[in-house]
């Protein structure tokens, strides 16, 4: 029966660290795993680490916040301020800013009400027509707005 216990106090401390392995950061072993390249809902053993990473708390990270990996690299989002976590809209024509521009033709500029948050292009309208002018929000390789994802650590 001592040998037992022994044998189980030992075998509880290899587990714990005994091994010599230094500790995993946030990322392992969440990526590099293709399966979870595009965003999901953040797994439970994640919040602590992305509710540190955007100064929210737990349940707004479970509730608001999203995970993805760019290769080994675990990102985080966000939603905030109608932030996007899914990919950047490149198109350059979007039916919101064509009908924006029917009804206010000559417009300077066309709201993210019209023409969606994902966007990356700062639109106009020519007479009747929306134009997509400058590019102001860069997206990264994996075709996600850039500044809306941190790296979770």
């Amino acid at each position: 029966m001592r040998l037992v216990a022994v044998a189980f106090v030992l075998a509880g401390v290899i587990a714990i660290g005994g091994s010599g392995a230094t500790p995993a950061n946030a990322a392992q072993p969440y990526c590099p795993d293709p399966v979870h390249a595009r965003p999901a809902k953040v797994p439970p053993d994640l919040v602590a680490s992305v509710a540190k990473t955007f100064q929210i708390d737990a349940a707004t990270a479970t509730s608001g916040a999203f995970v993805r990996c760019a290769g080994a690299k675990l990102l985080g989002c966000y939603v905030g301020a109608n932030l996007v976590c899914d990919k950047a809209d490149s198109r350059r024509s979007l039916p919101g800013a064509t009908a924006w521009c029917r009804d206010n033709p000559g417009s300077s500029g066309i709201p993210m009400s019209a023409t969606g948050h994902a966007t990356i292009y700062d639109w106009s309208c020519k007479g009747r027509h929306a134009v997509a002018g400058k590019t102001v929000m860069p997206v990264d390789a994996q075709g996600y707005i850039a500044e809306n994802w941190k790296e979770i650590r």
